[in-house]
């Protein structure tokens, strides 16, 4: 698993010009994106649903989750995000990666352009 800091916009997916940079740590091993509530609700973005994840020491939690647009230098993916807790940090995952049609090789600590595959 490699780690990576970047900026990232967010925006309100029903006003894009709603929108704030935040930086993310790029994790290998996460599925979704984490952004604090507090900064999803300055933009107007609300919860749609609520759902269960479990952590890597297994841990279960129960988090909020709606939808966001991010953009990574011209890289836009429409993507689900999780309302963010009290001490939980910003978080970029794999699905929001591969919207931007981006992965992270853990190597060189970087975003590589992903092979976008139809089959």
């Amino acid at each position: 698993m490699g780690l990576i800091y970047v900026s990232v916009k967010v925006a309100n997916p029903a006003d894009p010009s709603r929108a704030l940079d935040e930086t993310f740590m790029v994790d290998s091993g996460a599925v979704y994106s984490l952004v604090p509530r507090g900064d999803l609700e300055k933009i107007g973005i609300t919860p749609h649903s609520r759902r269960k994840f479990i952590l890597a020491n297994g841990e279960e939690v129960a988090r909020d989750v709606g939808s966001a647009i991010f953009d990574y230098q011209g890289h836009r993916g429409d993507s689900l995000v999780i309302f963010g807790e009290e001490g939980d940090k910003p978080l970029l995952g794999s699905t929001t990666l591969e919207g931007f049609g981006l992965i992270l090789d853990p190597f060189r600590r970087e975003l590589k352009p992903l092979p976008m595959l139809l089959a």
